[in-house]
């Protein structure tokens, strides 16, 4: 690499750390803030927080990075053309599409890289965040008790009410307890005082009772009751301690936890359902024409339409492809199941015979029509959904390189814009992409726009922009007197004042 080359990367370094730790943690600090609530008051230790914070990190990474990508190439460039580098380098006879090559390629590497991020580190994490998000949900919060009130100790099954409580040695007085565990036996347990103590594993609630009675009373034998007089009884209350248990793999992942091979073989898995079930709606309109036509209902089901339907082309699928090529047992997890979709044989479908014949009843021949239409609908929208999100996973990643296309020659054309510039060139950009992307996001899933076209367009709108800016690179201003962002007002000013003056004159 020449040394013209490592200058200008050298330049993009540290405003592309700022603004990634920046940015990283503002997304994060108010992603944070949403699950406060969920945090507080749970006794959590600190190692459990700070697990959750740093599982909170890659999705904060996959959406910041792009955002830094821009910043980081807009500050960099508008700083080398405002102190007037960009014009030696010009005097020097050196092109500017040179010098923007080694930042072009750091972009296209950064993409590459987090496609694998995205494609193993991202949904890895949204897992394990999932599973810990639950476990902390069923965390209790911290056991205590208060006086003269009917305390729930254990939810609908364990009531206690004391007359004084002694903080220091956890001595309660005049105690009264309501069993309501049992459905049939109803008890209540009376006693003069009482200890409270947790277990060794902090899980279970111990109480040592002193002098008193238990009385049990029974719905099947309502005339009649039982009591036992004890000096001391102990009583143990299960899952009342403050101990976050951890859960293993519970074997469930959404479409955000699935690689993108994983979402492949969902596409190709739900494609498949909704196409024999296509295929069987339209089976069972024809044969209700046929018997309201007074013809025999035996309408052949052609199985082949949906077992033999060759896979469509997809980013997923070629990614998947190359990945195959490096790890052939990742490649044979991904084959397409000969066999019936997992759903149709959920939904109790066996492998359709060449000739199916319904009976000759419209009402029945409706009501399968209608469940087929339904699963249709269900089968499209879940294929739209997983491919949604493959398109999301590239269209993010190339993004970094989309954003070094759009920013440098933004930056060049308005050397002296500075950080006003770069903050309001950035939030103008984000703005649009992350609202396109979340419409787009939103218009797929509903069907009415193509995965593909809902998460590329606003790549490819930047693209064109970047590109025709681009072409123009070469004739800025770039040096500290010129090239502003009023300059180009005035200019665009003055070009408008001549063009009403040229048409007065002619018209005079």
């Amino acid at each position: 690499m020449k040394r013209l080359d490592r200058y200008v990367l050298r330049e993009h370094v540290g405003p592309l750390v700022f603004a990634l730790a920046a940015l990283t943690s503002l997304m994060l600090l108010n992603y944070i803030a949403k699950q406060f609530g969920n945090l507080v008051g749970k006794g959590l230790e600190w190692t459990v927080i700070a697990e959750f914070f740093v599982l909170a990190i890659p999705f904060t990474i996959a959406m910041t990075l792009p955002m830094a990508v821009l910043v980081a190439t807009i500050y960099a460039m508008s700083r080398l053309a405002a102190e007037n580098e960009v014009t030696a380098m010009k005097a020097s006879g050196v092109d500017l599409h040179h010098v923007l090559r080694p930042v072009l390629a750091t972009g296209a590497l950064l993409a590459a890289a987090m496609i694998l991020f995205n494609d193993q580190v991202l949904p890895r994490a949204n897992h394990r965040l999932r599973q810990l998000q639950t476990d902390i949900a069923r965390k209790k919060p911290t056991f205590g008790l208060r006086e003269q009130v009917i305390n729930e100790v254990s939810q609908g099954q364990l009531y206690l009410r004391a007359a004084r409580i002694d903080a220091d040695d956890n001595r309660m007085h005049e105690v009264v307890i309501y069993d309501l565990a049992d459905p049939v036996h109803r008890r209540t347990i009376y006693a003069d005082s009482g200890d409270l103590a947790m277990t060794a594993d902090r899980r279970d609630l111990m109480m040592t009772l002193y002098i008193g009675y238990m009385q049990e009373l029974s719905r099947q034998t309502p005339g009649e009751m039982q009591r036992v007089f004890y000096k001391t009884n102990k009583v143990r209350v299960k899952g009342i301690g403050n101990t976050l248990e951890r859960t293993g793999d519970d074997g469930y992942k959404g479409d955000r936890e699935q690689s993108i091979c994983e979402l492949q073989y969902q596409v190709r898995t739900t494609d498949r359902d909704r196409l024999e079930a296509r295929v069987r709606l339209e089976t069972d309109m024809r044969n209700v024409v046929r018997v309201l036509t007074r013809g025999r209902a035996d309408v052949p089901l052609d199985s082949a339409r949906w077992r033999g339907r060759p896979a469509r082309p997809s980013l997923g699928r070629f990614y998947c492809s190359l990945t195959g090529l490096v790890s052939p047992k990742a490649a044979e997890a991904q084959e397409i199941n000969t066999g019936p979709p997992p759903a149709a044989q959920a939904a109790g479908y066996a492998v359709p015979s060449p000739v199916v014949e319904p009976p000759p009843n419209v009402e029945v021949l409706a009501s399968q029509a209608e469940s087929h239409r339904i699963r249709f609908e269900s089968a499209s929208q879940g294929a739209a959904g997983y491919q949604v999100e493959i398109e999301k996973k590239f269209a993010l990643s190339v993004a970094c390189l989309v954003f070094v296309l759009f920013g440098a020659p933004i930056a060049l054309r308005f050397p002296r814009g500075g950080v006003g510039l770069t903050l309001g060139v950035s939030l103008v950009v984000f703005s649009l992409y992350y609202v396109g992307l979340i419409a787009g996001e939103s218009l797929a899933d509903r069907g009415v726009l193509s995965p593909f076209t809902a998460m590329w367009a606003a790549n490819l709108l930047f693209t064109v922009v970047g590109l025709a800016l681009w072409r123009g690179l070469g004739r800025e201003q770039a040096t500290s007197r010129g090239g502003g962002l009023g300059d180009w007002w005035q200019q665009w000013r003055d070009r408008r004042a001549m063009r009403a003056a040229g048409a007065s004159a002619g018209a005079g």
